[in-house]
């Protein structure tokens, strides 16, 4: 073990008992409190990160794994992870700041963003931090004055038509221009050592992956008629995080591994790498959040309360939290939490939505392993 973590980061639990029942006492604690500060929180099953992880290496045995911090910065998620070896894609100074802050080395560190202020690659440069990622002139011609000695990483386009978040519309080269970044790069004597893609969160189709590792191939090619040593193959992101997704892990991570033995066979001493950020997380978190109003409205007419005798009727219920907070991901990334009323006591106003994934921003009440 490297010693990222601490008795104080985690709650032991007897054996048999689960996140609910855990959620379970501490809903009803909050509702027996005569202070009004009790207030919507996460509770995460460690142990369900950790299980994810050895998932992760059975299915896909020759990929390392980097967590991408953006995704959920909790401590208690950064230092298990770290303990289980994984690397760190930061998007900014401060998940730099965060990860170096609990002792992860800057050789597990990808300054992974695409589009970076000048100021933030200073800082990459002055703290060790070597690997960083380009599509255009502009951002390398940044990384030339301002960090000389970095490592680049070719981010190239994929074809993200079927995801539910296109990121090639905003990041990724061309195919057709990757030949003259490589060009440029060499002419500014910046080594370029590998080629990343992400084909974007929630694409039902897994061929996606095998293309975009045949795309890679061409400009490693590339890279090797230019004279760039290229060994780094970042797979990114985008595999399902929980049951019941359209297409399964196990599909994907056999496509992939196909394409890896057609064009990156073993042996060929490329370093391959993803950046994994829902994957872990997602369903190893859950919310408790309470209903703080309710009211009776017709059915077909949710904003009406008028009278109308017969008409059938519902029950809206108002959370303490809403879409602009904890619930963002219903409106950027199309879900749709579950609630489950505490089984406890039925007049406790708590709501457990099972799945929830925190931003980095939003607080976490405690850890659990398991």
């Amino acid at each position: 073990m490297a010693g990222y973590l601490s008795e104080t980061d985690f709650v032991m639990v007897e054996e048999g008992f689960s996140t609910r029942d855990l959620l379970e006492e501490l809903t009803l604690g909050a509702s027996q409190a005569t202070t009004d500060k009790v207030s919507a929180f996460f509770l995460a099953d460690l142990g369900a990160v950790v299980r994810k992880h050895f998932y992760f290496l059975k299915c896909l045995p020759r990929v390392r794994p980097f967590y991408a911090v953006k995704c959920n910065s909790s401590p208690g998620v950064l230092k298990v992870l770290a303990e289980l070896g994984l690397g760190f894609s930061c998007a900014n100074k401060a998940e730099m700041e965060l990860v170096q802050h609990i002792g992860v080395p800057t050789s597990k560190i990808i300054y992974a963003n695409p589009c970076k202020q000048i100021a933030q690659i200073k800082y990459a440069a002055k703290h060790g931090v070597q690997l960083l990622s380009f599509d255009n002139e502009m951002e390398l011609a940044k990384v030339v004055k301002s960090h000389p000695s970095a490592k680049m990483v070719l981010c190239i386009a994929t074809d993200d038509s079927h995801s539910l978040s296109h990121l090639s519309f905003k990041f990724g080269a061309s195919l057709k221009s990757c030949r003259h970044l490589l060009e440029n790069a060499k002419r500014n004597h910046m080594e370029v050592v590998g080629v990343s893609f992400h084909i974007g969160s929630g694409c039902p189709d897994p061929q996606a992956y095998a293309q975009s590792i045949a795309d890679a191939r061409l400009v490693f090619e590339m890279g090797a008629e230019l004279g760039h040593r290229m060994h780094i193959l970042d797979l990114g992101g985008g595999f399902p995080e929980v049951e019941g997704a359209k297409v399964r892990f196990e599909e994907i991570a056999s496509v992939i591994n196909s394409a890896l033995d057609l064009y990156f066979p073993e042996g060929c001493g490329i370093d391959i790498l993803a950046k994994l950020g829902r994957y872990y997380v997602t369903s190893a978190f859950t919310l408790a959040v309470s209903i703080i109003a309710k009211k009776e409205v017709l059915l077909d007419q949710p904003g009406r309360e008028e009278e109308t005798g017969s008409a059938p009727r519902t029950i809206v219920y108002h959370l303490g939290e809403g879409v602009y907070g904890i619930f963002n991901s219903v409106l950027f990334d199309n879900t749709c939490p579950t609630p489950v009323l505490p089984k406890s006591s039925p007049q406790h106003a708590e709501v457990l939505g099972p799945g929830m994934e925190p931003k980095s921003q939003q607080r976490q009440h405690g850890s659990l392993t398991s």
